[in-house]
């Protein structure tokens, strides 16, 4: 899907976003959040019934994706003290929601650390995309929600550092003095980049809004995890509602996308 005139010509960086964007390490990540969410919510006083109770966690964790995963723990405690509970701080429902996350993602990591070919865990097309991307001349950047330390561990076990010159960024502990606006808005400081110049590719909210808060064009990877072959209908929904130009469900087509993202002009 593409929006009518967003050609990507003048590009010179590209942000790409993480997990579900590159890597599937951390495929399946909301089947763990929503669930742990929604069993805290049902024991506040004040629960409504399950259905609604997901409907509600499922809107603010999609809202908050993209963004450092404190957030949408922030949001959870806020949600309990709205339902008459009394919220743990949002850093020990971190802590519980990463300590099921891992119960479930800790035999892919072994499989990498254990010699498993990298691109097992990537999003078909996402290393000849970021070779395409380079050769291009694009200055790369990873940016993520996740924290920073797992991350770049990640990163690194996937065989992907070495593409992104600009750096490689997640959440930090202080969560205010990082996240993708702050990236954003740092290259558009310290260089003579303008926004329109910027090229972002996610599959949440946050880093498809902010780029084209700044005029830049975007690629929206809606795609069905972790066979990654077909694209999955209520995240393409949400991300032209956030106004990706274009959706993918994988990089597969890579020589297509990145010849209609340079041509003089896109066509719908």
């Amino acid at each position: 899907m593409l929006h009518p005139g967003a050609s990507a010509r003048g590009a010179r960086v590209a942000i790409l976003d993480f997990d579900g964007t590159l890597s599937l390490i951390r495929s399946g990540w909301m089947e763990v959040m929503v669930p742990m969410m929604v069993e805290i919510l049902a024991e506040t006083p004040g629960a409504e019934g399950e259905d609604e109770v997901r409907r509600v966690v499922e809107e603010f964790v999609w809202r908050l994706t993209g963004k450092q995963t404190i957030y949408q723990m922030i949001q959870l405690a806020g949600e309990v003290g709205r339902r008459g509970g009394v919220p743990l701080d949002p850093l020990a429902y971190k802590r519980q929601y990463l300590e099921r996350l891992h119960g479930r993602i800790a035999g892919r990591l072994a499989d990498l650390r254990n010699g498993a070919p990298p691109d097992t865990y990537l999003v078909p097309g996402s290393r000849a995309l970021l070779e395409a991307l380079r050769a291009r001349g694009l200055k790369l950047y990873l940016a993520s929600g996740t924290d920073q330390d797992y991350m770049r561990e990640e990163a690194r076990l996937l065989d992907v550092t070495r593409y992104f010159d600009g750096g490689v960024y997640g959440a930090l502990d202080d969560y205010k003095s990082f996240s993708k606006k702050i990236l954003i808005q740092r290259i558009l400081s310290s260089s003579d980049v303008a926004g329109g110049q910027i090229l972002g590719f996610g599959d949440g909210y946050v880093e498809i809004e902010e780029v084209k808060l700044v005029g830049g064009v975007t690629v929206g990877v809606a795609t069905t995890e972790p066979e990654c072959r077909v694209v999955d209908d209520w995240k393409r929904e949400r991300l032209i509602g956030v106004g990706a130009n274009y959706i993918v469900p994988n990089y597969l087509c890579h020589e297509q996308l990145v010849g209609m993202l340079f041509s003089n002009g896109a066509h719908a």
